[in-house]
């Protein structure tokens, strides 16, 4: 018998790509400090056009002029007369656009924080990385979508970002992190079967630490009543802290997101961040129940925005709106609160924090 015929036959083992987590990148907190924050200017004919969506142009434009002397603004347009449109909007919102760029990304809607990439920064690197996760449209419920599917390739394309495709389905508010290797999510969001069916649960976490750099990831259930993401985090619970959190708290028991939400605390408090150390939890109010022919609306403090001198905190013109106010200015004692009525943007089932994606420092902007 030959060599050939007796010898075991020998199998090269299958070689992964090197993830960033492996190669030292993160995701950074929110409140990390901002080369710039993006935004997608809604077009015309899309879900997110102004006739469709209440009250949009206007928190755009009470977003922009609030990050004004905080930081650069990265408006994504279709073409010059698209950008055109915006600017007109902007003055007539009278925003301050001394401050603002635009970037030719076109955008079926303007949820940037959910089809806009993940920045990614690493100690002592210069180039920038983004995630560009798929994008469904929460589950299919708002196709076309694919323009905001490429928005992230087109946006590295004008950085020069280099790029981590995960092959997976994720919008950015389904996710928030303390910076240090601790994530926050809801099991009814990344679970659902309309992101993710051929994934299991376990390497549904296990790319979220793979391509976020993350180690821990702590679970929450479900999210609240009328948000169209099926329970994005960010409409629930938020770090303020590396091991601090808030959580929005119902207080009425017989409103529909009084279980859910005391579940969510329960599990906060048994849960640790990547040291070990206990969260410290500060919770949040919620508001008074906002519907229209009893079709509820999403409002919630918890979908604020963290900028470098600011914090963006939607408001309803409700008695918690104080509250909450209260709450985050001690989170955050050397930021600006800024409240942006958001009563009719979130009949749009979606929220203030949904319109806009931090970029790191470390990312930084071509010349003009």
């Amino acid at each position: 018998m030959s060599s050939s015929e007796s010898d075991p036959v020998s199998v090269a083992p299958v070689l992964q790509p090197p993830t960033p987590c492996r190669l030292g990148w993160r995701m950074p907190a929110e409140w990390e400090p901002h080369e710039a924050s993006w935004f997608s200017w809604p077009q015309r004919e899309s879900p997110g056009k102004p006739a469709g969506c209440p009250g949009l142009l206007g928190v755009l434009a009470s977003m922009v002029d609030a990050l004004y002397g905080s930081e650069t603004v990265c408006i994504e347009v279709s073409d010059s007369e698209h950008e055109q449109e915006a600017r007109e909007a902007l003055r007539k919102n009278r925003s301050r656009i001394q401050h603002v760029r635009f970037f030719q990304v076109p955008t079926n809607t303007p949820w940037c924080r959910d089809h806009a990439p993940v920045f990614l920064t690493k100690p002592g690197e210069s180039q920038p990385a983004i995630v560009d996760w798929d994008y469904n449209a929460n589950g299919w419920k708002h196709p076309p979508f694919d323009l905001d599917n490429a928005a992230p390739a087109s946006i590295a394309g004008h950085l020069g970002c280099s790029t981590f495709s995960p092959g997976m389905v994720l919008e950015g508010g389904a996710v928030d992190v303390n910076g240090s290797g601790t994530l926050l999510a809801t099991k009814a969001c990344l679970f659902n079967s309309n992101r993710n069916p051929d994934l299991s649960e376990k390497e549904i976490e296990g790319r979220l630490k793979d391509y976020l750099g993350a180690t821990r990831v702590l679970w929450l259930g479900d999210g609240i009543e009328g948000n169209d993401s099926d329970g994005h985090v960010d409409c629930v619970a938020r770090f303020i802290g590396r091991n601090k959190v808030a959580i929005c708290v119902e207080d009425d028991p017989n409103d529909l997101n009084y279980d859910p939400l005391q579940e969510n605390l329960a599990k906060l408090r048994s849960m640790n961040v990547e040291d070990g150390s206990p969260l410290e939890i500060h919770p949040l109010p919620m508001p008074g129940k906002i519907a229209r022919n009893g079709d509820r609306f999403p409002a919630s403090y918890a979908n604020f925005y963290v900028a470098n001198k600011v914090v963006l905190l939607p408001v309803f013109r409700d008695s918690a709106d104080t509250w909450a106010k209260v709450v985050l200015q001690s989170a955050f004692s050397n930021r600006k609160i800024v409240g942006i009525d958001c009563r009719e943007l979130i009949q749009s089932r979606h929220g203030l924090h949904c319109l806009v994606a931090q970029q790191p420092v470390t990312v930084k902007l071509p010349s003009p």
